[in-house]
């Protein structure tokens, strides 16, 4: 998985299986003392394909900005990570991630 450093923080991506769906989180870890937090991504999506769920999580965290003091990873305001929820992108071009 990939990870991204930034000021006093680690960030990591994971794909978790929950039943037959795969699960996208970014870890992020503290430097030097402290328990990581997780943080779901890809939220209104799930995948079968543990690939295409990789993917897309190492897409989510190429676009942090930056981490909060607690380790929150920080989005573009209104950032989805998907290329169909666009604005302006009609219903006809819009795509499944399952």
């Amino acid at each position: 998985m990939a990870e991204r450093q930034f000021p006093g923080f680690i960030l990591r991506t994971l794909v978790v299986k929950e039943g037959s769906r795969f699960t996208t989180l970014i870890s992020s870890h503290p430097e030097g003392r402290g328990f990581p937090s997780y943080f779901a991504v890809c939220e209104n999506r799930s995948f079968r394909d543990e690939g295409v769920a990789a993917e897309a999580v190492e897409k989510a965290l190429g676009l942090v900005l930056g981490v909060e003091e607690d380790g929150t990873p920080v989005f573009a305001e209104g950032e989805t990570g998907f290329d169909d929820d666009r604005p302006g992108e009609s219903a006809e071009t819009t795509h499944d991630a399952d």
